[in-house]
């Protein structure tokens, strides 16, 4: 799996979704037609898996937690940039999503969630803040932000 093959699988998803009110019915919708189960959810998934394998996919590491921003935020993926995290049993640094936060998550091991959601799409709207917590083992989870947006608590 090359980059621009993901670029491609994740500019399907993200192209759809461009402009769209972050909320419930965009959680409902892209659980129905990207959520676990569907084709698109089973690509995405082996390909993060892939670019995990090959190294370019979370490159960094810190705190127990892998992970790296694969594209910033341009048209081609509706002006959400994507990031990966790789987490196993563990929260994450407290932040706020400015824009809202679009996140598809990718159990590995065990029955793990995401800050308790299963397998499948997490859509927190414009001004939302979280601890990222994964439980129950280990998840994949991609992240899209509008703008790239992100603000890390102090």
């Amino acid at each position: 799996m090359s980059k621009q093959a993901f670029h491609q699988l994740v500019a399907h998803v993200a192209t759809q979704i461009a402009g769209r009110p972050l909320d419930d019915e965009l959680d409902r919708w892209l659980n129905t037609h990207h959520g676990a189960g569907t084709p698109s959810f089973d690509q995405l998934k082996q390909a993060c898996i892939n670019g995990v394998a090959e190294g370019w996919l979370c490159d960094h590491e810190g705190g127990g937690i892998r992970y790296g921003r694969v594209f910033k935020a341009e048209d081609s993926l509706g002006r959400f940039s994507v990031d990966v995290v790789d987490m196993r049993d563990i929260a994450g640094p407290h932040h706020t999503h400015p824009g809202g936060e679009i996140d598809l998550i990718m159990p590995l091991e065990g029955d793990a969630t995401f800050d308790g959601r299963p397998a499948g799409w997490c859509v927190y709207p414009p001004g939302s803040a979280h601890h990222p917590t994964v439980a129950q083992g280990r998840a994949l989870v991609l992240y899209l932000l509008p703008e790239g947006q992100i603000q890390f608590t102090k």
